[in-house]
């Protein structure tokens, strides 16, 4: 076993399967005294089976390790706050939270249902809410802690038939750079993972979903853009038979150790042996004038300025027949 890790106490949610039961895992071989929180839930989030959190905490046992598991629900504050408690109860501290769990109720934006995108909401963005809070009182009053929160390529980049699971997954983009912020002044850092692996939620995606995309003009991650267009790099896309899930936990335990002190708001993208800093938002361009602009004005200017260049993702469709 190793020790990166050694006498910290870790909450981790999503740790029944995945990413998250490999993240699990791994802290507890660093050393760590892992809470693993899943209710076992279904990709849509309906049902509930506790004996996925039971059998991560069984194989870290087995192995040596020390774990708890949690199975009540982090869609609710008081879910959220039952987690955080169960590190205390069990181990009188709270070091680390790691947010992966997660689930999907993808559709088109304009066949999406309020309940589908509420559903999605709550659990992705209120979830992480739920337990950050209670995590970063314990964490400021104690002065210091690690913070990792899950994100996406739907929320950094967009997919299509993922208007609620990318709403999400920015959303927590942004609340991971202004926790760092709130946070960083008492030594408790706040960062971010964008992973490429092959999971059961990205295997559920639907091909429907995916003929969709293709047909509004959408370039995959890692495809070919449309004749004449180009587009910037982005993360590969997963590939059957590759890019594990336990991939991604190497740099959560980086993240999560004392080694990464001063790691804080920042976004990173993993997959299989990728790790990448993702870069923050900057002004590309900007047209100035001593003034209001008029609409007339700008739509002179726009073309060969800030419209130069620019990729529209998803073409109009051809005229029909």
């Amino acid at each position: 076993m190793g020790t990166m890790l050694a006498s910290k106490v870790a909450v981790v949610t999503g740790a029944g399967r995945g990413i998250g039961k490999g993240v699990a895992l791994l802290f507890a071989e660093e050393g760590a005294k892992v809470v693993a929180v899943d209710n076992g839930c279904d990709v849509d989030g309906r049902n509930t089976d506790p004996s996925h959190a039971n059998q991560t905490v069984k194989e870290i046992i087995a192995a040596g390790g020390q774990a708890v598991a949690q199975t009540q629900g982090i869609e609710t504050s008081a879910g959220g706050e039952a987690a955080i408690k169960k590190a205390i109860d069990s181990y009188g501290k709270l070091d680390i939270l790691v947010n992966v769990h997660g689930i999907l109720r993808d559709r088109m934006i304009y066949n999406m249902t309020e309940e589908e995108w509420d559903t999605v909401i709550l659990f992705h963005l209120k979830g992480v809410f739920n337990t950050l809070k209670p995590a970063s009182i314990i964490m400021r009053q104690q002065r210091g802690g690690r913070i990792i929160n899950f994100t996406s390529v739907s929320g950094l980049w967009g997919n299509s038939g993922q208007g609620n699971y990318g709403a999400a997954h920015a959303g927590k983009v942004g609340l991971t750079r202004v926790a760092a912020r709130d946070l960083g002044r008492y030594g408790v850092t706040v960062n971010a993972i964008s992973p490429g692996a092959m999971t059961r939620m990205g295997a559920s995606v639907p091909a429907s979903a995916s003929a969709a995309r293709a047909r509004v003009g959408v370039v995959p991650l890692g495809g070919t853009p449309p004749a004449g267009q180009r587009e910037a790099p982005r993360p590969t896309e997963p590939t059957a038979g590759k890019n594990h899930p336990n991939d991604i936990a190497p740099m959560v335990a980086f993240l999560a150790s004392d080694a990464a002190s001063n790691v804080n708001g920042r976004v990173f993208h993993c997959s299989g042996g990728n790790v990448s800093l993702l870069s923050e938002p900057v002004i590309l361009k900007t047209l100035y004038k001593n003034g209001r602009w008029t609409p007339e004005e700008i739509a002179d200017m726009f073309p060969t300025t800030l419209g130069q260049g620019l990729i529209n993702p998803a073409p109009a469709l051809p005229p029909q027949q």
